[in-house]
């Protein structure tokens, strides 16, 4: 860059070129070194970005000195090549110095699944991963040189005497089982990584030995920050101030064809385990407070009324909970929330279903665009919504918000 553009006499486009090109850097691989070739395409992608960009801004300021199309290719080629050929120097140190001294880990999980993924992460030393013990509860057949802590005492001391440094957590029902000791783990400065030993892979891309894994995030409980609180803020107040009319119509009509109370209040479970009242417009009335609090669903029963129906097939019925979003109780984009006594069952059913509330829940989420809303899999809600929390960022919540309202209209309620 410097040499095609001449940082004298035009320092302004080198420093629009170096901005450019810093915040479209790469991201960082898994636990394992990327080589060169896997990230040449995110090399030249980014680097294009970043000529034409900054020639774009360029010509905007100095029109008479905009840069030809050759230089932007040359520049493009030129760094490209550079960037590849630098990273591929730095990644090759790393490799080298990690088959030197590979990171110690601890392998965590179902006895098979653990032996499993030490064996083959031993088998591979290229990965620069070094299992020095199994945590687990049953008797693996044997992987030799690996021994098997049962104690706390046992995985303290084998985390000081060899220095570990990421822990495999070789099965996704580890997550809810040895949460406390991941936890501890990772407070300790040792980085998590989940590798499922039984499911094919995870849409990251990020490989240890063959397995799919991914880095998790293990703090106490995740609200989002500021950023997720301002938009839900914003987006909540101006859909109240928006669809209050829409609202009114929806009473009065309950009101008049349904009689008095057209607002549905129930307890639901929200972040951290924390009860809150959650409120819909009612479609159907329930015989007690018992058969409310602990039956599954009432999507399609004939004795709904037609308005009702629409109510629910339109998801028109869970707007009042946008005032549950303003009040602070949920979040416009998050896991759905449940009652306590299905919360209860479904903790000890499918593992993991209890980290779902690290977050606090919202109207829609990841699972619901996927389809998983009404009388679906909660084993794949739980994935949908433990996959959401690890990997959350601002812009997902509005990518996942503009797909919710190009599918506002389902065939089932929630």
């Amino acid at each position: 860059m410097l040499a095609l553009t001449g940082a004298q006499r035009h320092p302004l486009l080198v420093a629009l070129l170096v901005g450019v090109s810093l915040l479209s850097r790469p991201r960082a691989g898994g636990p394992q070194p990327p080589g060169p070739l896997e990230e040449l395409p995110a090399v030249c992608g980014r680097a294009a970005v970043a000529w034409l960009a900054a020639a774009a801004l360029w010509a905007a300021h100095r029109p008479e000195h905009a840069l030809s199309v050759r230089t932007v290719l040359t520049g493009l080629a030129l760094q490209a090549a550079a960037g590849c050929a630098l990273r591929a120097a730095v990644h090759g140190r790393r490799r080298a110095a990690l088959l030197r001294r590979p990171h110690a880990a601890l392998v965590v999980g179902p006895a098979a699944a653990a032996q499993r993924v030490a064996a083959a992460v031993l088998r591979h030393p290229r990965c620069g991963v070094r299992p020095v013990g199994i945590v687990t509860d049953g008797q693996p057949d044997g992987t030799e040189g690996v021994p098997v802590l049962r104690t706390d005492e046992e995985v303290e001391r084998a985390v000081i005497q060899n220095g570990v440094r990421a822990v495999l957590a070789a099965h996704p029902s580890v997550r809810a089982e040895q949460g406390p000791l991941l936890r501890a783990l990772a407070e300790s400065g040792c980085a998590v990584w989940e590798v499922d030993a039984d499911s094919p892979s995870y849409a990251s891309g990020e490989r240890l030995a063959g397995f799919s894994c991914r880095r998790l995030d293990l703090s106490p409980a995740r609200g989002g920050g500021a950023g997720k609180r301002m938009l839900d803020i914003l987006v909540s107040g101006t859909l109240l101030l928006v669809v209050s009319p829409l609202l009114l119509v929806c009473a009065v009509t309950l009101r008049i064809i349904d009689g008095p109370g057209v607002v549905f209040r129930q307890e639901r479970i929200g972040r951290n385990g924390e009860p809150f009242t959650l409120l819909k417009f009612r479609t159907h009335r329930p015989v007690d407070e018992h058969e409310s609090a602990t039956r599954w669903s009432v999507a399609g029963e004939h004795e709904m009324r037609r308005f009702c129906r629409m109510l629910r097939r339109t998801s028109l019925d869970e707007l009042l909970q946008l005032w549950n979003v303003l009040r602070g109780d949920m979040s416009l984009v998050g896991p759905r929330p449940e009652r306590p006594y299905f919360v209860a069952q479904f903790s000890q059913t499918y593992p993991g279903y209890a980290a779902r509330h690290r977050m606090r829940a919202g109207i829609t989420g990841l699972a619901q665009v996927h389809g998983l809303r009404g009388d679906t899999s909660i084993e794949d809600r739980c994935r949908f919504d433990n996959a959401y929390i690890d990997d959350w960022s601002l812009w997902r919540d509005v990518c996942i918000l503009l797909r919710t309202a190009a599918t506002l209209v389902r065939p089932t309620g929630s």
